[in-house]
């Protein structure tokens, strides 16, 4: 769980949650599956009525559905959902691990549990002998001898569906209470037998006839015994959004419309969690039809967003977002050269040659691969970079590197606003350039009041257009699949960036200024290459 902000995250992998999943996925929509691990029909051994799948485990369909959602990208990980709250523009979700992230969208799929009647013997059988419903079991126990516990009054309607399976149905009714004469009337016109006294305990060995007690001293001998649960649907960690309720089968659940989507306008919700009476192949249907619900809002959103004018964390977030990884995994080339060739001067000058503690803070560091490597090499570094999420991917390659935060910490800024407390010995700024509002010039003269005396300030930028080798021109925007904007139409050369620098002579030392070619390669373009401007000075 490397990204922390996601357009979808479904909670739950039970039918209903991965079918939704499966639908985003195809979307292109960066989705995240967190589940608990506890679906309601894992004490089944074999679905019925799935198209496709008749007769396979519930566990084969969930690891046959993994597969197919890691053909799309989308992960799953084990946890549970401790709340949602509400942030700007999507919903924190925390994990009860303690982790925390972000998203656009939230499905809930997290089912019910089903809670028995306190009968001894009753729970020991749940999915095997003891049942819940006809279409799903029926037709394995037809023409068998059938009982039907009906623990509320909506419970005879399984009486009335047992029948149809075997002509020996027997329901024991002393939980509903009064029974109507026309209902029981209705019941024993096909040869229903009722029995009104309290069940007390159901025994028999396991796999054989089930012996059913009641109060009143009589055992009957039936083969399966439905029963329907109160269903308790697992949403508690929705409980501060006070969401829309519904009364289901007289149970309260959170209310959806009929593609899914709850009072919250980022949460959709599908499955048991609504509904205790859908079957899989019924919540499949209606996680794909959340999925899709899900899908549509954030196109609608997307162009809603190219529509208008982002602010610079605006689009630098989105532009980390919506790309898995956008660090080579490669330390910047220029950067290596330079700080190798620095380290060897600073060895020369150095009696013994020992180069002590020496710092260094990257400035615009995106995901960090500039920083990691400054810090592999010994120097204390400081990563800055206005979007969080670039930094959270930095952080973590920081903790598989085991890098500490003595030796390599993150901060999260507008770097127009960054007013650092220490001084280093290297400030570096690699392609800083933006097709969104940045006062460069203004940062970059800032970042020499960061240099320490005799430190050095290296600052890499394209000289020409990244892109001007695609398809045979010169193509000033910036290929981003979220948004397309001008590309800051400023390739500096080396003089010129020396001429915004305003470096006064007396205290700076000019160690290096020249244009360096460089060759690109993309899969949609032939090679080709473009000039990067360097610039190297020194604090005296």
């Amino acid at each position: 769980m490397e990204n922390t902000h996601w357009d979808a995250v479904v909670i739950g992998a039970g039918p209903a949650g991965l079918s939704a999943a499966l639908l985003l996925g195809r979307a292109r929509r960066r989705t995240l599956v967190v589940d608990a691990g506890e679906p309601r029909n894992r004490f089944a051994a074999h679905m019925h009525g799935v198209l496709g799948h008749e007769g396979s485990s519930p566990q084969q369909l969930r690891h046959t559905g993994e597969a197919e959602l890691g053909i799309y990208g989308v992960e799953v990980v084990a946890g549970a959902v401790d709340r949602l709250d509400d942030v700007s523009d999507g919903v924190r979700v925390a994990l009860q691990d303690g982790s925390v992230l972000t998203t656009r969208a939230v499905v809930v799929a997290t089912g019910i549990a089903d809670v028995l009647a306190e009968i001894p013997g009753l729970a020991e059988r749940w999915g095997s002998s003891v049942i819940h419903c006809p279409y799903c079991h029926g037709w394995e126990i037809r023409d068998s001898a059938l009982g039907v516990l009906a623990t509320e009054f909506v419970g005879l309607h399984q009486a009335f569906l047992a029948r149809q399976w075997s002509d020996n149905v027997t329901v024991f009714t002393a939980a509903v209470g009064d029974v109507p004469e026309e209902t029981v009337a209705r019941l024993r016109s096909r040869g229903v037998k009722l029995i009104d006294s309290p069940v007390v305990e159901l025994a028999g060995e396991a796999g054989g006839p089930i012996a059913v007690h009641t109060a009143d001293g009589l055992v009957t001998s039936i083969d399966a015994l439905f029963t329907a649960g109160t269903p308790r649907p697992h949403d508690s960690f929705l409980t501060d959004l006070q969401l829309a309720r519904a009364e289901i089968a007289g149970v309260s659940m959170v209310a959806v419309d009929a593609a899914g989507k709850t009072s919250h306008d980022r949460i959709w919700a599908a499955g048991n969690v609504v509904n205790p009476m859908l079957t899989v192949p019924m919540s499949i249907g209606a996680g794909a039809m959340a999925g899709a619900a899900v899908n549509g809002i954030l196109v609608v959103e997307d162009f809603d967003l190219a529509e208008r004018t982002l602010t610079p964390t605006e689009f630098w977030e989105q532009r980390y977002a919506h790309n898995t990884q956008v660090w080579s995994g490669h330390a910047n080339a220029v950067l290596a050269d330079v700080v190798v060739s620095i380290e060897q001067r600073l060895a020369a000058e150095t009696p013994g040659g020992a180069l002590g503690q020496r710092t260094a803070i990257d400035l615009g560091c995106g995901e960090g691969g500039d920083a990691l490597w400054l810090a592999a090499r010994g120097w204390k570094t400081t990563g800055v970079d206005i979007s969080r999420t670039a930094l959270e991917r930095a952080q973590v390659a920081a903790n598989a590197a085991q890098l500490s935060s003595d030796q390599l910490r993150f901060v999260v800024t507008d770097l127009s606003e960054f007013e650092p407390e220490d001084s280093f010995d290297l400030v570096t700024a690699s392609f800083l350039q933006s097709p969104v509002r940045l006062a460069r010039a203004e940062i970059l003269r800032a970042a020499t009041s960061m240099v320490a005396p005799g430190g050095h300030l290296l600052v890499t930028a394209h000289a020409t257009s990244p892109f001007s080798g695609i398809g045979g021109e010169d193509h000033d925007h910036d290929h981003d699949q979220t948004q397309t904007h001008s590309f800051e139409a400023d390739f500096p050369t080396p003089d010129k960036e020396l001429e915004r620098l305003r470096l006064d002579p007396a205290e700076w030392t000019v160690v290096l200024k020249e244009l360096r070619p460089r060759t690109i390669t993309r899969p949609d373009a032939d090679p080709f290459t473009i000039e990067d401007s360097v610039v190297l000075v020194r604090r005296s």
